[in-house]
């Protein structure tokens, strides 16, 4: 079996530009676009309606000038967006994940063979009124599994997808390599898009830029890059999640303090606000807000450059984790709305297990290791996203490793100049970065091949993947995947995670809560998720 992940692309300038969001790290990353409020026109919160007639307003912690393109994107913004406009054959839960009939008449009852045959929903057209058909099915899949592109949700199917055929109109059949009932759930991110629209020549960089034209609930109808963008409900839409609010206008604020002040008091132009700040929780509760979090895959993870000595050295990246008190860093920096890692998957993952190298608080386990590798007067500086609650963690990081005898610096610098340089094969120490896999699911194999893989774009940047352990790794990842027994799969997964752990080459210091506020007073309906962004297909006006 190939590698199970978004592979870069042949140049990785290229992937980073078109996930807009530097891979998984960066996909979180409230430093993606400097925040501007843009033109008043392209603000109006449409207050002045009422009823079903009153336009939702929204405030996104990211930016929404990454790319669009749904085959490419890991942008927050604009993963949550396109789940509103386009559809997939079969789409998730946000919470839950449990697939559901989209596009698709029903989801598969048998998901063990090689054979998946799907209806598409009668009446279903795109936001021009053109019909959905099973062309434009096997025009999207042809894009990811293409020998000629390179797409981020190539590495979600292709080792196991091997075709889409087209039966008839309304007719698709899709060929598996082998058995992979986890497919299902991640036919969610193979969004069909028109043919007519799509295979025009400039297309593709059309979508990148913003372009979005589906057969979902809402359609697009204005886009400002770092401003908003803005939507009304489709009334051609006959699918299972109807549109609740007639406009929606979703403002990209990237700065904590105004996203905050857009909800806060009297005169608040917003509704709901993801990417709450810890600190102001209490304050957003006392004036009426509803303030819930999620705690999913959300992390703060150390990666270290393995070509750059000592850390080639397995001993000293244990002690680097041995040595930060994650206690500390839950009880002041996270405000207590997260815990200290035991696994590469947080606990509520279901292949969750703790993993045999737990790093629990232990300075003197510490200095032991680093004694043991030969190193002495280590000088360590944190190449750092400067996304607000991972700068909140660095001084934990560098007291502990100061207590310890590593003389720590703080490099916090915008996300982009941090990937940049790794992008550029620029020499570094140790990365200090977000990640959450679970905006593309809670499928374990999923999750670790995003972030594991000979040809994966973190391991690029780990210079890791050459190394025997390594190799070995791999292999037992693709054993994994290819297993059909679900147990057995569950434990040879938990296995390597063991590997992972041990390794520490990318792993998570703590795992945190992602804050959504709403006003219970105007809203109801509405779940927070536990990974950037918002999913109103459910909610309502109160």
């Amino acid at each position: 079996m190939r590698d199970v992940n978004p592979a870069p692309a042949p140049h990785r300038r290229s992937f980073l530009k078109y996930t807009g969001a530097l891979g998984a790290a960066a996909a979180l990353s409230s430093t993606l676009g400097a925040c501007s409020s843009g033109p008043e026109s392209t603000n109006d919160t449409g207050g002045s309606g009422s009823g079903a007639n009153a336009t939702l307003t929204a405030v996104i912690g990211y930016g929404n000038d990454g790319s669009w393109d749904p085959t490419q994107t890991a942008s927050a913004f604009c993963m949550a967006a396109n789940n509103h406009i386009y559809e997939g054959l079969l789409d998730t839960d946000p919470i839950s994940r449990e697939p559901y009939a989209a596009l698709a008449t029903q989801v598969p009852a048998d998901l063990t063979g090689t054979s998946w045959k799907f209806t598409l929903r009668a009446g279903a057209t795109f936001h021009d009124g053109k019909p959905v058909t099973a062309d434009d099915v096997v025009f999207v899949f042809d894009r990811i599994l293409g020998p000629k592109t390179q797409t981020l949700a190539k590495g979600f199917f292709a080792p196991w997808l091997k075709e889409v055929r087209k039966i008839d109109a309304r007719n698709v059949e899709l060929v598996l390599k082998f058995p992979f009932p986890e497919g299902v759930s991640r036919l969610t991110l193979a969004k069909i898009m028109p043919k007519h629209v799509f295979s025009q020549p400039g297309a593709w960089d059309d979508a990148i830029k913003g372009k979005a034209i589906g057969s979902g609930p809402y359609r697009q109808t204005a886009h400002h890059p770092k401003s908003n963008t803005t939507f009304e409900a489709f009334t051609a839409y006959n699918g299972p999640r109807r549109a609740a609010f007639k406009k929606m206008n979703w403002l990209t604020i990237v700065d904590a303090a105004p996203r905050v002040a857009k909800i806060s008091g009297a005169s608040a132009g917003a509704q709901i606000a993801d990417n709450i700040p810890y600190a102001n929780i209490a304050r957003l509760r006392e004036g009426g807000m509803t303030v819930q979090g999620g705690a999913g895959m959300n992390n703060l993870f150390l990666m270290f450059n393995t070509k750059h000595k000592p850390f080639d050295d397995v001993r000293v990246r244990q002690a680097l984790h041995y040595a930060i008190d994650t206690d500390k860093m839950v009880e002041v920096a996270l405000k207590g709305h997260g815990k200290p890692s035991a696994s590469f998957l947080n606990e509520a993952n279901p292949t969750y297990r703790p993993a045999k190298t737990v790093y629990s608080y232990d300075p003197e386990k510490a200095k032991k290791l680093l004694k043991a590798a030969g190193v002495e007067k280590l000088s360590i500086e944190i190449l750092s996203v400067n996304v607000s609650w991972i700068v909140d963690c660095l001084p934990t990081i560098k007291a502990s490793w100061d207590a310890i005898g590593v003389e720590t610096t703080l490099s916090p610098q915008e996300t982009t100049a941090v990937f940049t340089k790794m992008d550029q094969k620029q020499d570094y120490q140790v990365v200090a970065a977000a990640s959450n896999p679970n905006q593309f699911g809670l499928d374990a194999d999923l999750i670790m091949h995003y972030n594991y893989g000979p040809q994966n774009l973190w391991m690029g940047y780990a210079r890791w993947a050459d190394s025997s352990v390594a190799k070995q790794l791999f292999k037992d990842m693709d054993r994994a995947t290819r297993e059909p027994d679900a147990d057995k799969k569950k434990t040879m997964i938990q296995d390597y995670i063991d590997v992972v752990a041990e390794q520490a080459v990318l792993y998570p210091v703590v795992h945190n809560e992602l804050m959504t506020a709403w006003n219970p007073r105007r809203l109801a309906g509405i779940r927070p998720q536990p990974y950037p962004g918002i999913n109103l297909l459910q909610a309502k006006w109160v």
